[in-house]
């Protein structure tokens, strides 16, 4: 990582300036990757929420689906040693909002055996109370 060497260098040449603005540079990444990552399973506990509600059940493996996602999405979301959270429910109901799209189109390729389009599904299900079961599943104390 070009960026770690960058920071030796700064360090061992008593530039403490340009160390802290890599450090933040460096920390922009992280929680931009774990944002990241958080969105990517927001998008599979979605698909599976979608997936239930249109066809009223829920299969074993939508099931595990869904508890994984939700349980990665904790993981990813908690700062351990820091304490807190990457993702507030504000940013949470955020990555809900840009991820519920593409998941819509994924779970119109699997409900019904894939013959609903995204509109289409889009008049079965009700995308609030989909967002809002969502959310009620990601673990946050304040």
């Amino acid at each position: 990582m070009d960026e770690l060497v960058e920071l030796r260098q700064s360090i061992e040449n008593h530039n403490y300036r340009k160390a802290l603005q890599i450090v933040d540079e460096l920390e922009e990444m992280s929680v931009e990757d774990k944002l990241n990552k958080i969105y990517s399973y927001m998008v599979v506990l979605l698909l599976h929420l979608i997936n239930q509600e249109a066809e009223k059940k829920l299969t074993r493996s939508w099931e595990f689906s869904i508890a994984n996602s939700v349980k990665q999405i904790n993981r990813t979301n908690k700062r351990c040693k820091a304490g807190g959270y990457y993702a507030k429910p504000e940013d949470l109901e955020e990555i809900i909002d840009d991820a519920f799209e593409i998941a819509l189109k994924g779970a119109a390729a699997e409900a019904f055996g894939g013959e609903y389009s995204p509109e289409k599904l889009l008049g079965v299900i009700n995308p609030k109370i989909i967002k809002s079961k969502a959310l009620s599943l990601i673990d946050y104390e304040m």
